[in-house]
């Protein structure tokens, strides 16, 4: 982590590998129009997710499977890299009706239980892999994407050749969804993240406090989520994206 300027930190890091899924969009091709003229997908998230099990498949939601698929579809087969796993609210499809049927009977289901913490996807995942590297789960609200870039990049400050992070947000339901804070939409991706070099193509990401930036600046978007737009900057070809999310101002940045 270093110093950008006053009042800002950043990292650098590069992107090896990524992988995304979300409603009509999962070909690279695909992924890559759409960065030209992005929209928010709309409808079901479908993920095959062939490589897991099926008793262990048919224990994630939607969600989970979507972001499993997208974490194999970019992990090295090693078994050994670190994994974050970055979300604002997770499986809450899966909270909100594990809460309605303790309301509703006074009892809940173990397994719905076990599931419905914030980092059950990651720990399915890992499981079915039979991996014995270390995984985490962060959640920053609106912000995920960009807290999940930090503790990837500090696992590799600590020595890690590379990481993968996996993102993935899907709509609040049902009454939890007076909460939304940003335009959602169903998607989840994942990059392998190394150390930057030199010489050699990569990212930066700095922050500082949104209340600190000029309030005249333009602050780039196209109405998508701040996850979403994340992987639009980092499969286009533009050299910056500035985005507001959680109080704080987000700079990711292309390097040559």
């Amino acid at each position: 982590m270093s110093s950008v300027r006053r009042g800002q930190m950043g990292v650098r890091f590069a992107i090896v590998d990524w992988t995304a899924l979300a409603p009509g969009l999962a070909a690279r091709t695909d992924w890559q129009a759409w960065s030209r003229a992005p929209q928010r997908p709309e409808g079901a998230l479908e993920a095959k997710l062939d490589a897991m099990p099926a008793m262990q498949r048919r224990r994630l939601n939607p969600l989970g499977r979507a972001a499993a698929q997208a974490a194999w579809d970019c992990h090295s087969p090693d078994g050994q890299t670190p994994v974050v796993f970055a979300s604002g609210y997770g499986d809450a499809q899966r909270c909100l009706q594990l809460l309605k049927e303790f309301a509703a009977s006074g009892e809940a289901s173990p397994t719905d239980f076990a599931l419905s913490v914030h980092n059950a996807i990651g720990a399915m995942y890992s499981i079915a892999r039979g991996d014995g590297a270390s995984y985490s789960s962060v959640a920053a609200g609106a912000a995920s994407a960009a807290a999940g870039v930090l503790e990837a990049c500090a696992l590799l400050a600590q020595g890690a050749s590379e990481v993968l992070l996996v993102c993935y947000e899907s709509p609040l339901p049902g009454e939890y969804g007076a909460f939304e804070r940003e335009p959602q939409c169903p998607y989840a991706w994942a990059w392998r993240i190394a150390p930057a070099q030199d010489g050699r193509p990569h990212f930066s990401l700095a922050w500082t406090d949104a209340a600190d930036a000029d309030s005249k600046e333009a602050v780039d978007g196209d109405g998508l989520p701040f996850g979403l737009e994340s992987l639009r900057f980092a499969i286009s070809s533009d050299a910056q994206l500035c985005a507001r999310a959680e109080g704080t101002r987000w700079t990711w940045s292309r390097h040559a």
